[in-house]
């Protein structure tokens, strides 16, 4: 028997397993059922009781209420789980194979709840950050083959003592704790990191991992450069990744837009993952991270040059986003109707066309059909099949906007850069958004920013950056009122954060963007070779 109580909460349109430690008590305010005595869970094996057992220790205490709606249980960021009649579903990180199907089919009220799981009280309130960078040959200056980022994946394994991620035969990334290394379809090099409590704690994870990736690949007579958009090379010179998922998005791409292999093979970002308390909390954080997205853009501008020479564009990265798929990418206009909730982003997810289903260890291409269809058994390529919590979970990765949902929201505006800039697209955010003042009054700044405006700085920043015009003066002007906000709210953290904002600050007070700095040193220094950019973003 698990030291675990089980208690059911009915909820409209479905039931929820609130899985509990005995002896506590929530004071759930609607209807409870007892699950049977001694009847606790029918799993078809052993292993899968191991599974549960494991994954049930795993849950902590109920933190927050959604706004909307009934009291949602707050799990751990790994898995949630729930029992139906006597079978349970288990959602983990994907991909992974589904433990067991359900007796009743997932609905769209059981997707909602999955979101509203996130919310945490702000005690519990973390930061994720997570970066990719380009990983090159010292001396040809060309990309890293596999079998090169293999080779790698292997040594840090080995010598920093990290669990590999296999495909198959392939090494695709590593795991340690709370942190992850995995590989985009191009081989770019991304660390997700551990959810933290502070800067300084995101900053050293950053600094530590750069560390342990260097004395690896310096070795190998490899670099990592930190930039946006890949400098040098054509599409036809990138690697592909032994990812199954990255095959079937490779052949779709092209069906829905003109960057999409771009975006795949040639770009690289940094992001922030946050959290939020409630459904409110999440519509408040989620309004103002997508009207100052473009600024974040615009400050982090860092993709300036293509097959060696200007493109063009501060952010050629941003600009890949405009024509990869709108079916998937973009503003969402509707984050801003007053109807908008969990439930609001369940129903867009819905009818974003799905890309693949996992099944048996393999990637099955599902690509141009939705998980609505999916939910009613009619998925074309599954046909009769019905998903779990772990399907959803993978769907969700596989949408794109500027600022993402899922048990936390993603900033995911900026381009990939060196060091500091890693450690100051977090700070940007945190005294944004975890700051309650900061964050009023970033939403009192854009409450009459119309959906044309925002579209229009989404569409014009990536070539203009900070120069963007904006009603009667420069976006420049803007993001120096945004960039107080974000250090008063680091200041009242009471962290001493500040000096994180200090790449960001100097970008500010000059008006010149890290991108437009590179194309000076292109046109003068460098005398017009793309090669020094090698040198002078590595990290």
């Amino acid at each position: 028997m698990f030291d675990l109580e089980v208690v059911y909460v009915l909820l409209r349109g479905g039931i929820m397993a609130l899985v509990s430690q005995a002896g506590s008590s929530y004071g759930i305010q609607t209807e409870m059922v007892r699950s049977k005595a001694g009847q606790i869970f029918n799993l078809s094996s052993n292993l899968e009781a191991l599974r549960m057992k494991e994954n049930l220790a795993g849950f902590s205490s109920l933190s927050c209420t959604s706004a909307k709606k009934t009291n949602i249980l707050h799990m751990d960021s790994a898995r949630l789980e729930r029992k139906r009649g006597n079978h349970v579903v288990v959602a983990a990180s994907p991909p992974t194979d589904d433990a067991v199907i359900a007796a009743e089919p997932l609905t769209k009220e059981d997707l909602v709840a999955y979101l509203a799981s996130g919310c945490k009280t702000k005690e519990n309130w973390r930061i994720g950050t997570e970066h990719e960078k380009f990983g090159f040959e010292f001396g040809s200056l060309r990309p890293m083959k596999y079998e090169q980022i293999s080779e790698l994946l292997n040594g840090i394994a080995e010598r920093f003592d990290w669990d590999k991620v296999m495909e198959g035969d392939y090494i695709i990334g590593l795991k340690q704790g709370k942190q992850s290394i995995s590989l985009e379809p191009g081989g770019q090099f991304e660390l997700s990191g551990a959810p933290l409590e502070t800067l300084h704690q995101t900053c050293a994870e950053v600094n530590s991992h750069l560390y342990q990736v260097k004395a690896v690949a310096e070795e190998m007579g490899i670099g990592f450069l930190g930039i946006g958009f890949q400098p040098k090379w054509e599409r036809k010179d990138i690697p592909v990744m032994p990812k199954g998922r990255y095959e079937i998005m490779k052949n779709y791409m092209p069906k829905v837009g003109t960057l999409g292999l771009d975006m795949m093979f040639r770009t690289c970002t940094v992001q922030v993952n946050l959290d939020f308390s409630s459904e409110a909390d999440m519509i408040r954080k989620f309004r103002a991270g997508l009207a100052l997205q473009p600024i974040a853009t615009a400050l982090f501008a860092n993709s300036p040059f293509t097959e060696g020479k200007p493109n063009g564009f501060l952010s050629m990265r941003s600009h890949i986003w405009t024509d990869t798929d709108n079916n998937r990418a973009g503003m969402l206009p509707f984050v801003f109707d007053d109807s908008f909730g969990f439930e609001q982003y369940v129903d867009y997810a819905l009818d974003v066309p799905m890309y693949f289903v996992y099944r048996k260890k393999k990637y099955i291409d599902c690509t141009g059909m939705t998980f609505r269809d999916f939910l009613a058994g009619k998925l074309p390529c599954l046909p009769g099949e019905l998903p779990t919590l772990n399907d959803w979970e993978n769907h969700l990765t596989t949408i794109f906007p500027e600022v993402r949902l899922k048990r936390y929201l993603e900033m995911r505006g900026a381009d990939g850069g060196p060091w500091r800039r890693l450690c100051a697209l977090p700070a940007l955010w945190v005294g944004l958004l975890y700051d309650e003042v900061s964050l009023q009054n970033i939403l009192d700044m854009v409450a009459d920013w119309t959906p044309e405006e925002r579209q229009m700085l989404r569409n014009k920043v990536p070539k203009t950056g900070l120069k963007t015009p904006f009603r009667d003066g420069l976006l420049r002007h803007v993001a120096e009122d945004v960039l107080k906000l974000a250090k008063d709210g680091l200041e009242r953290r009471g962290y001493k954060e500040v000096g994180f904002l200090n790449e960001v600050a100097e970008v500010v007070r000059t008006g010149v963007t890290p991108a437009e700095k590179l194309l000076e040193l292109y046109h003068g220094k460098w005398g017009q070779s793309i090669d020094p950019v090698y040198e002078e973003l590595l990290y």
